[in-house]
C-alpha cells in the first residue's frame, strides 16, 4: 500500500473533487508484475528430455527428430547439465560427412558458459515467470534445474510463456 503524507491545508476530496497523488520516480518505472506472481512450475512443462554426453550423433539425430526437438539439453554422468546440441546444426555436418554417425554427442554440443564475468543463471521451478522471460530474450531456452543444479527438471522456451500467458488471458 501506498502512504502520502498531506499537509493538513490540502483541499478536502469528494466526488467533485480527483486527487492524483503524487508521482515518484519508482512509480514511473515500475511495471505490473505481468504474470501475476506465476512462477515457472506454473507452466506446467513437460518432463525433461535430455541425452548423457556419451549417446551417438546417429541416435541423437533420430531422437530429436521423432520428438521433433531443436535443441538437447547434453548431461555429464551425474546427469549434471554440461550443454546443448543445435539438432540442426547437428544434422547439417552429418549430412556434409564432418560428423560421424558413430562420434559421441559430446564432441558436437555447445557446452553453457560457467564463468566469473558470465554467472550461471539458476531457474528453478519457484523462478518467476518475469525472471524467466528476461532470461529469454537473450537466451534460446532456459533449462529449469533443482536448486542444486543436479539435474534438469524441464526446458522452458519464450513459447511456453507464450502458451501461459493465452491460456491464462493476460
Amino acid at each position: 500500500m501506498l502512504a502520502t503524507s498531506m499537509p493538513s491545508n490540502s483541499l478536502p476530496v469528494g466526488p467533485s473533487s480527483p486527487v492524483k497523488l503524487p508521482s515518484t520516480p519508482d512509480m514511473n518505472t515500475i511495471s505490473p508484475d505481468k504474470y501475476r506472481g506465476a512462477v515457472v512450475e506454473d507452466l506446467q512443462l513437460s518432463p525433461a528430455f535430455a541425452l548423457p554426453f556419451t549417446e551417438p550423433v546417429s541416435r541423437v539425430i533420430e531422437l530429436a527428430y521423432d520428438r521433433d526437438f531443436s535443441h538437447i539439453p547434453v548431461l555429464d554422468k551425474n546427469r549434471r547439465p554440461l550443454g546443448y546440441v543445435d539438432v540442426s546444426k547437428l544434422k547439417q555436418l552429418w549430412e556434409s560427412i564432418q560428423a560421424n554417425p558413430n562420434d559421441k554427442v559430446l564432441q558436437y554440443m555447445i557446452k553453457f558458459k560457467r564463468t566469473s564475468s558470465e554467472p550461471y543463471t539458476l531457474i528453478t521451478p519457484l523462478t518467476s515467470l518475469d525472471e524467466l522471460e528476461r532470461f529469454l530474450q537473450t537466451n534460446i531456452f532456459a533449462l529449469v534445474t533443482d536448486a542444486e543444479r543436479k539435474f534438469v527438471i524441464g526446458v522452458a522456451t519464450m513459447h511456453d510463456l507464450e502458451q501461459f500467458v493465452s491460456r491464462r488471458g493476460f
